[in-house]
Formats: structure tokens, C-alpha cells, sequence
């Protein structure tokens, strides 16, 4: 106790402030005691009151990656289209922007991305900056709670009458319909009503944001004398300065909350207009976050951009657009690196496109490549284009041994195998036979290469099967409520084994199907019982219960089935398919019944025809069939997306 007691009170250690920055007229060792931190970093020994008591100014320099995501997209828009952005003078009255706003459709948009935002933006319909900045001020805690923001909605739609207690507030509360929204709001009508001076006036704000008794009764004591004055009825008076008092708690500072929905406004800009350049400068600065990069990569799926996996005669150091699409870069290939990336791509701008892997070889210097490096950019796909990655990677020896002579040659100032005269040019060796991967092997190499599915998703296959399941995405996690059981389909990309009080192994398991990542729990009775199943790669169709907790929502396992047995079965022991006689060719129906044929089985067929006049003819098949995902996906691929109607058990 004596020594608890002699300790308390004291710092436990030193803190910096991750933006603060101080200003003095003077030096500062003459102001205030100095201290450097452990990165060497020149900090104040007092904290920032006593800072301002001293006479000191400290602002907050805040840095954001949304800067430099709106500098790279503005300047890969002027590479790829001959378009010089300015996005510092962007128009403010673009309705494409707003029409992006009031869908919610806000991903990657600054400030505006979280579930709850979308679902007030798809509710309010903003039209105007002015908009933007007010819900960013109302999108707390204090107003959702005070029930100011379906207040403000209303208001908005003209569904509560919008008034004024006086008429000289119209012109500072008309543009936040009435409320008292922000801090320059309160600053302006003690300013107005009162006569305060606006240095005056802010220190009423500070005052009643920081609700000391004392204080207040000094400024309202103040306040009413002021109004008293300006001949203001003193019971209008009072009734303002309440108001104000209570929003006081609520206000927000309008000039960070503008700055913020500028930003928020020129990300959406530059989504709406110029989507891949915009998402390629987006995953670039995400490159490092593997779960904004796998929430990133989805919505540019959704958006119609293809996300294509690296390749040595089109891919810069990370993201780049390529026409409509955005291409991986090489730096992100794990054992590649920047120095290889930057090797690789100066080569192909000095000398043009590779065109064989021995090309490739004769022209990258031995320092940049080894055997692993090698493997590396096979199996991630950035070799493609120079030959089918299981001949490449039987290939690998030769084109080593094609590298190291290349690189001793150039050592000996012969500057090529064809420029030197001691020996005849060696031959160019060609890429050996292999057996071909599947579909499955050529997307877990590039998710082990990548750390993310690229050119393809194991879970795809199913995407059919999974809506009529009515599973849940794990990007909609979020919103769901606590305890709610959902069903999820995902794989399993890692394991944390743990061990309960009483000795008892369970898990966490890291999970992600085509729109994110996110944490299951798989407590002792449930992983006990599960754990065979429970392994990395393997498609599940898993029941789980949604746990809400302060560091965010994570799901806890009820239990799992393989989604290869579930996707097997027929719905209702059918397959339906849906054909628009319209559209469907001659040669579409011999692919058609050619698939059926080639895949046999007890599964009855039915056709769903859409005849030329818009109405519905159902006629069996007298071909039964394997219902396998292959088989589904075939049929989408020659009929069309929609074509399968229903594949459920």
C-alpha cells in the first residue's frame, strides 16, 4: 500500500501526439522544457494546456492516404486518358456524384463507407456539399442518439416544419434547416443576438462544450445582457441560449467537417468518372491490408473492372489500370520485391515486351532472379504471357542456367550471347512438357504467391448454389444483430490453435469468401466435433452465431458442411434452366446438349423456354444429368448468366 500510494500520480511514461504541432515566436528552449523521444523526435515536455497557458499555439497537422489515393488516381487518369485532373477545383455540382451518394454506393469513399452512413445517405438524398458536410457532423454518437438525425431527414423531405425562433436566425440555421448544428453556428448567433465579438463569441462555445457550471452562468449572465441590448424579448433570449446549450454537447466544428466532405465528394468524383484509375489508386495505398485489399478487390468486381493477376510485360511496381481493367503489380508477388519489380519493368521499357522465358533470362541480371524468385512469378501468374505456368515451372533449371551464363557474359564485357565471338550462341532452349494444373491448383498457387484470389475465386463456381441458400456475405457481418444465427460460405486461409482453463483445444480461424475477410471462433464442442473438416482451402457452408462485441463483430461456429456435397444435390431433384428462344443460337443448342451428354447422371432436367412474346413454356429433357458446379458454370457460359433458374437441395 505504501508503495502503491508513492506511486501514484506519477507518468508512467511519455506520449506523443500523433499530429500535434507546436508554434512559438521564439525558441523554444527558451519557452518550455524539451524531451526526445525514442525515434528522436523533438517533443514538448508539457502537455497541450499547459501548452496554451504558456501562450503557445499547438495545431494538429493531420495526414491522410486519401490525399495521396486521389494524387496517384489523378495522375494515372492524365497517363491513361490524356486528361489533366485538378482535383483541388473540381466542379461541386456534379448530379452523377450525388446520384453515387444517394445510393450509397460508398465504398472506399471517404468517411462515408460504414453501414449505418449508407443507410442515412440512401435515406437523406443529398444534392448539395452543404449536404455532405451536415452528415458528417451528425454521424455520431450524441446525435443518433438524441434522435437528431432522423430529425434532420424530415426536416429535409419537408415532412416537420422547419421555423425560426427569431428572424435574424434564418440566415445562419436555414442551411442546416433550423438546427443548431455546428460550433460556428453558436459563435455566429451569440455574434448576431448578443453583440459578442467573435473572440468572444468562441469562448462561449468553449464554454459550453466544456459545461463548467461557473462559467456558463457568467456567459449567459452576458448573453442576455447582450440581447437585452439588441432589444431582444428576454424570454426569446433565454429560450436561444438553452438551445443552444444543448446542442452545444452535439456541435461540431464545420470547418473540419467541410474539409471532410471535399474529400469525401472528390473520391466519389473520381469513382463515378474514372473507376479503374480510381480503384487501382485505391488498392495501391491498401497494398499492405489484406482484408481492405480483398473487401477492394470485390468492389471493383462489382463495378465491372476485372482484376488481373501480375504479369512482366504489362504490370508496373503495384496496381496499374490496363484499359478497363487493373492489373497486380509485380512488388506485391511475395519473394519478388521492389528491386526485382523495378529490374523487370525498366528492361521491358527500355527494350520492349519479353518473348520467351529465355528472353527473359538473357535480359534480367542474375542478382535479381534465383530459383525461388523464379517459382514465385510462375505460380503468381506474372509469366503467363511468356507460356502455360506448369511448363514454366518444369522449365525452371534451363532457364536458370540460361540466366547465370547471360549474367557471366555480361560480367566479361561481352553485352550479349549473340555478341560473343569466343563461342557459338547457345540455342534457345524450349519449355518442357507438363501435365496442366486445374482450375483449383492455378488459384491456390496465386493465393500463395498473392495472399489473394486474383484471376478467379474458389467460391465462384457455387455463386449460383449460395443465392439460393440465401447465405450471407461476410461483408454484411456488420450489420447483423447480436446472437442472430446466419450462414456463411467461405474457406478457411489460416488457424490459431488455443486452449481453454481446463486444458480443452479449440481455434480461431481466419475465413474469407468473395467480399472479405473476418474471425471465427470454433469453441471446444464445436471444434471437437468439426475438426476434420476445419482445413485451409476447402469451400464450407458453415451455420455460425453473430457475437457483437466493442472490437468489432466476430462470428462463433455452430457448424459446417462441405459445399462440394451441398452443391451436388438438385433443387427439388431438378436442374432448371431458363433459355430465351430469342437470343439462343443454333450452335448454343448443340454446346448445350453436347455438355448434357457428357455429363450423365440421375438428375431430371427442366427447361424453362421465354418465348419471343414474353410468355413461359416448361418442357422436360429426356437427357438426366451430374448437376456439378462445372456443369452449371458450362451452361451459364453458353446461355447466359441468369440461365440456371435453381440449383438448391
Amino acid at each position: 500500500m505504501a508503495v502503491a500510494l508513492r506511486l501514484e500520480g506519477l507518468s508512467r511514461h511519455a506520449s506523443t501526439h500523433a499530429a500535434g504541432v507546436v508554434i512559438s515566436p521564439r525558441p523554444l528552449t527558451d519557452v518550455v522544457p524539451l524531451y526526445k523521444s525514442n525515434k528522436d523526435e523533438i517533443t514538448t515536455q508539457y502537455d497541450m494546456n499547459a501548452l496554451e497557458r504558456v501562450g503557445l499555439l499547438k495545431m494538429d497537422f493531420l495526414g491522410l492516404t486519401t490525399l495521396t489515393v486521389l494524387h496517384d488516381a489523378a495522375r494515372m487518369v492524365e497517363r491513361n486518358r490524356g486528361v489533366k485532373m485538378d482535383t483541388d477545383n473540381l466542379t461541386l455540382d456534379d448530379p452523377e456524384t450525388y446520384k453515387l451518394f444517394a445510393r450509397g454506393d460508398t465504398t472506399a469513399i471517404f468517411q462515408f463507407e460504414s453501414h449505418g452512413m449508407r443507410d442515412i445517405l440512401r435515406r437523406y438524398q443529398p444534392t448539395r456539399i452543404e449536404d455532405l458536410t451536415a452528415l458528417n457532423a451528425l454521424y455520431r454518437p450524441g446525435p443518433i442518439q438524441g434522435g437528431m438525425v432522423d430529425d434532420f431527414i424530415n426536416r429535409k423531405h419537408g415532412k416537420t416544419q422547419v421555423a425560426y425562433e427569431l428572424p435574424q436566425l434564418k440566415d445562419i440555421l436555414e442551411e442546416t434547416y433550423g438546427v443548431i448544428l455546428y460550433q460556428e453556428q453558436v459563435m455566429q448567433i451569440a455574434n448576431r443576438l448578443a453583440s459578442f465579438s467573435l473572440g468572444e463569441a468562441d469562448i462561449l462555445r468553449r464554454a459550453m462544450g466544456k459545461k463548467k457550471k461557473e462559467e456558463m452562468a457568467a456567459q449567459r449572465a452576458k448573453f442576455m445582457a447582450g440581447c437585452a441590448a439588441n432589444k431582444i424579448p428576454e424570454k426569446k433570449a433565454e429560450k436561444i441560449f438553452n438551445l443552444m446549450e444543448e446542442f452545444a454537447g452535439y456541435g461540431f466544428n464545420k470547418s473540419h467537417s467541410c474539409a471532410y466532405a471535399l474529400l469525401a465528394y472528390r473520391t466519389a468524383y473520381l469513382k463515378t468518372h474514372y473507376p479503374v484509375e480510381f480503384m487501382a489508386a485505391l488498392l495501391t495505398s491498401e497494398a499492405g491490408n489484406t482484408d481492405k485489399v480483398v473487401k477492394y478487390i470485390n468492389e471493383a468486381r462489382g463495378m465491372s473492372i476485372s482484376i488481373l493477376p501480375p504479369d512482366v510485360n504489362e504490370s508496373d511496381l503495384y496496381f496499374t489500370p490496363v484499359g478497363e481493367a487493373i492489373r497486380f503489380g509485380l512488388a506485391a508477388i511475395k519473394n519478388v520485391g521492389e528491386n526485382t519489380a523495378k529490374a523487370i519493368r525498366d528492361s521491358r521499357l527500355a527494350q520492349g515486351e519479353f518473348k520467351s522465358l529465355y528472353d527473359f533470362c538473357e535480359r534480367i541480371e542474375s542478382r535479381f532472379l534465383n530459383k525461388r524468385v523464379f517459382e514465385s512469378l510462375i505460380k503468381s501468374g506474372a509469366l503467363d504471357s511468356l507460356g502455360p505456368r506448369e511448363a514454366l515451372l518444369a522449365s525452371v533449371d534451363e532457364a536458370l542456367v540460361t540466366l547465370q551464363r547471360a549474367s557471366r557474359m555480361r560480367e566479361s564485357g561481352q553485352h550479349g550471347l549473340f555478341m560473343a565471338a569466343a563461342a557459338p550462341a547457345p540455342i534457345p532452349f524450349q519449355l518442357q512438357e507438363a501435365e496442366p494444373w486445374s482450375e483449383e491448383e492455378r488459384l491456390a498457387s496465386e493465393y500463395a504467391m498473392l495472399g489473394f484470389y486474383v484471376s478467379g475465386h474458389p467460391l465462384a463456381k457455387y455463386a449460383s448454389r449460395l443465392a439460393d441458400l440465401k447465405v450471407v456475405s461476410l461483408d454484411q457481418v456488420e450489420g447483423q444483430r447480436n446472437g442472430k444465427e446466419i450462414t456463411i460460405a467461405a474457406l478457411i486461409v489460416s488457424s490459431r490453435p488455443m486452449r481453454s482453463r481446463k486444458g480443452a483445444r479449440w481455434a480461431i480461424f481466419t475465413i474469407q469468401d468473395m467480399t472479405g475477410i473476418q474471425e471465427l471462433l470454433a469453441f471446444p464442442e464445436s471444434f471437437g466435433r468439426l475438426e476434420q473438416m476445419l482445413k485451409p482451402g476447402k469451400p464450407l457452408l458453415v451455420k455460425v452465431r453473430v457475437q457483437v462485441e466493442e472490437a468489432g463483430t466476430r462470428l462463433s461456429l455452430e457448424d459446417a458442411r462441405l459445399l462440394q456435397d451441398i452443391a451436388d444435390r438438385p433443387a427439388n431433384g431438378e436442374l432448371r434452366v431458363r433459355l430465351d428462344l430469342r437470343k439462343l443460337s443454333e450452335e448454343a443448342m448443340d454446346r448445350l446438349t453436347e455438355l448434357m451428354a457428357d455429363s450423365p447422371g440421375n438428375c431430371p432436367v427442366i427447361f424453362e423456354l421465354c418465348r419471343p412474346d414474353g410468355s413461359l413454356a416448361v418442357m422436360r429433357a429426356q437427357q438426366r444429368v451430374n448437376p456439378s458446379p462445372e456443369l452449371v458454370a458450362a451452361i451459364r457460359q453458353v446461355c447466359g448468366g441468369n440461365a440456371v433458374a435453381s440449383v438448391s437441395a
